[in-house]
């Protein structure tokens, strides 16, 4: 999110739990939809990935003896991608810092403050010291049981499973 505001001349700070190695190293699945793959183009960020990726129109399932094969294409005219989770973030990671873009790692104790205000801002400590940002606007993109989630009153927020 943080480049794609980038490109639009947006300013914004990513606070990151762990380190950039740590991250990294994490091994994810890697077959992304042609949304991503768009948004990736739209963020400025998919000349490696086009040159390294792989393109699949299909698969082939197997079970016990038997073998299928399901063409993507037949059901929803898009091939899928198959380009790893690690590599999209190191190449947006690349792409903030390239453009000086702030990310802050090994970030802890994270609060937003009046998140439903016209004025709310995040705090947070780096290495031992303070932190606070004021915002226009906190993008809360920290997954399920991060803090962003915890700040929205459970009687405002909805959840939807899939």
């Amino acid at each position: 999110m943080s480049q794609l505001l980038y490109t639009r001349g947006i300013d914004s700070v990513v606070l990151e739990r762990k380190t950039r190695e740590y991250v990294l190293g994490r091994i994810r699945a890697g077959v992304l939809e042609r949304g991503t793959v768009d948004l990736m183009h739209a963020a400025g960020c998919g000349e490696r990935l086009d040159r390294e990726s792989f393109t699949h129109h299909g698969v082939i399932m197997a079970y016990d003896n038997d073998r299928g094969h399901i063409q993507f294409t037949d059901y929803i005219d898009k091939p899928v991608t198959v380009y790893g989770q690690t590599e999209v973030t190191r190449d947006l990671y690349d792409a903030r810092e390239a453009a000086g873009g702030k990310i802050e790692f090994n970030v802890e104790d994270v609060v937003i403050n009046d998140p439903q205000s016209a004025t709310p801002s995040v705090s947070y400590r780096v290495a031992g010291q303070s932190r606070h940002i004021e915002c226009d606007f906190v993008a809360g993109c920290d997954g399920f049981h991060g803090v962003s989630r915890q700040a929205i009153p459970e009687s405002v927020r909805s959840e939807y499973e899939k």
